[in-house]
């Protein structure tokens, strides 16, 4: 498929103006809230602080709040882009294909059962819970004659997904304790997260955004069939083995940070795709910029729905990519 933008001068220009409009997103995100601040007042929390408690909120709240809603927006379209080109599936992402739901399940598991409540630990445990959702759906969408198809591993994730989601709540109603430490969390959100959060799995998300870059000629070699991939010289199952292990940390990082978030893997990569085509040369980066505005958009509009509370950034995303998700599987393909 070619995008509306063919000239390579005008995607580097567009994707400059993504970057700017990411940053103005952020700026945004620190300026406006449920407390009133201005942009002298953000300016000056940085440059000329002095302890009120507006230049708090600005610095130990907002900010961070940026930083990582831009941070889980990346990861999130990313991997995204890397399930739906190994999967050849039009609506695969890591909540669809169950990996949210995974990585959220052992998360309350450990809080349930083990009283587990280091940042680092989550860190592990998020990643691990999202593996073993991928290995069981490939497993299973692997499973019979026809081997592994994009129906049966959509299926496959539909299953996982329902029964991680449904565990999580037997836990959670055999433990209100439990309950009332990651309900809110469960929803999605990056409301109240401190950097604190964000710096176990920044390393990870890092190398996962490197590594995701850094494979867009092999990603463009699958997408024409594996058997073609394969005649070219392509190593197709080490590719699908590393793609595997970004994809989990992209996917485990993100909901250890913020919860399981919906649907930016779903829209982004499609909008990314309609502007650049199917090269990912320019589809990776273009998708990890609108991830990070989408979910920091989206972040902002939750702050003003029901003031004086907030709703969490999940709902709000899966109110923007429902009827998107709708579109896409009733398409059905790439085109």
């Amino acid at each position: 498929m070619n995008g509306v933008i063919q000239s390579s001068k005008a995607k580097i220009a567009i994707l400059a103006l993504a970057v700017l409009m990411l940053a103005v997103c952020m700026a945004l995100s620190v300026v406006f809230g449920y407390t009133d601040t201005s942009w002298k007042t953000a300016v000056a929390a940085f440059t000329d602080f002095n302890g009120s408690n507006q230049h708090l909120i600005i610095r130990n709240a907002r900010l961070p709040r940026a930083l990582i809603g831009a941070a889980v927006g990346i990861s999130l379209a990313l991997a995204g882009v890397l399930l739906q080109a190994v999967t050849r599936n039009p609506i695969a992402s890591t909540d669809i294909f169950g990996l949210n739901a995974g990585a959220g399940f052992f998360i309350v598991m450990a809080v349930s059962f083990f009283q587990i409540s280091s940042l680092q630990q989550f860190t592990w445990i998020a990643f691990l819970g999202a593996a073993v959702s991928a290995l069981a759906v490939y497993i299973l969408g692997s499973a019979g004659r026809s081997g592994l198809t994009p129906i049966k591993m959509t299926l496959a994730g539909a299953v996982i997904a329902a029964m991680f989601a449904s565990l999580t709540q037997g836990m959670l109603v055999a433990n209100q304790k439990a309950l009332e430490e990651v309900l809110f969390w469960l929803a999605g959100s990056i409301q109240g997260r401190k950097m604190e959060f964000l710096y176990p799995v920044l390393p990870y998300l890092v190398t996962a955004w490197i590594g995701s870059l850094l494979m867009f000629r092999q990603l463009n070699t699958f997408l024409l069939g594996e058997d073609v991939a394969k005649s070219l010289g392509q190593r197709t199952l080490l590719f699908k083995i590393l793609a595997g292990v970004l994809i989990v940390l992209l996917a485990g990082g993100s909901v250890a940070v913020a919860g399981p978030i919906s649907f930016i893997g779903i829209v982004v990569p499609h909008f990314a795709r309609y502007l650049v085509g199917n090269d990912h040369r320019w589809v990776i980066p273009f998708s990890a910029l609108f991830g990070g505005i989408l979910l920091i958009t989206a972040d902002i509009g939750a702050r003003y729905i029901v003031l004086p509370e907030e709703v969490p950034v999940g709902v709000m995303t899966a109110l923007i990519g429902t009827p998107f998700f709708i579109h896409i599987a009733r398409k059905g393909s790439f085109k």
